[in-house]
Parts: C-alpha cells; sequence; structure tokens
C-alpha cells in the first residue's frame, strides 16, 4: 500500500483488532499521522483504562512518522468548517483531512461519513 494519512479510528482499529485492521496494518510503513490524530488515539486509549505511560509508547510503537499541526494545516482545517459541519467532522477529523490534503496523500478511516465530504481527499474505507 502507498504512503497513506492514518485517522485515529484507523489506529483504534488495529489496535483492537476490529474489522479492516489487516488494511491499517499494510498501510502502517508508510503511514503518517496528525499530531492531533495520535493525540485522540492516546487519549482513548487512557479513557478505557491504560496507563499513560503505556498508552504513549504503544502509539509510539505503531506510527513512526507524526506530523505536527502546524499554522498552515489549522487554516485549512478551519476552512474545512463549511463543508464538513452538516457530517459532524471534528477537529481532528479536520486535521488529519488537512494534512493528507496538504501532502497530496489519501486518508485511511474507518469513518464512513468521510466519503460524502467534498474535502478533494481521497478517502479508503477500512470497512
Amino acid at each position: 500500500m502507498s504512503k497513506m494519512v492514518l485517522d485515529a479510528s484507523a489506529l483504534l482499529a488495529l489496535i483492537n483488532d476490529e474489522p479492516g485492521s489487516d488494511m491499517v496494518l499494510d498501510a502502517l510503513p508508510g503511514a503518517v499521522m496528525s499530531a492531533v490524530n495520535l493525540s485522540e488515539v492516546v487519549a482513548v486509549l487512557i479513557k478505557v483504562g491504560m496507563p499513560d505511560d503505556e498508552a504513549c509508547l504503544m502509539v509510539n510503537s505503531l506510527v513512526n512518522n507524526v506530523v505536527p499541526f502546524d499554522r498552515d494545516q489549522a487554516h485549512v482545517a478551519a476552512k474545512m468548517r463549511r463543508i464538513t459541519k452538516d457530517f459532524g467532522l471534528s477537529l481532528g477529523d479536520r486535521a488529519c483531512l488537512a494534512l493528507a490534503q496538504q501532502e497530496g496523500l489519501e486518508v485511511l478511516t474507518a469513518d464512513k461519513i468521510w466519503k460524502q465530504v467534498s474535502s478533494g481527499v481521497v478517502v479508503r474505507i477500512i470497512r
């Protein structure tokens, strides 16, 4: 699989061995992830009872290329609010799409609703 941007939902599917996790595993070697989405995954793991340090170590062991959420991405994500608000996409969702748009990459997600958004980003659904 070519280089892709991972959404938090995709990485969580892998961690939880959910349907579609095989697609995520195949994408991991060249995957990139926004620091915003990395934070989402760690927060979910902590919420379900994983110790803080263990959650950070697990996520860091899976994703090697984490991209800081910079000013340009912040502006792109903010501008996406208009086209995503009717679909309920969060800031994390828009950060993921903004990174993909900025890098010219496809996104891997479990969120089927993303296919309905005209973001200009190719969205691959894992299940």
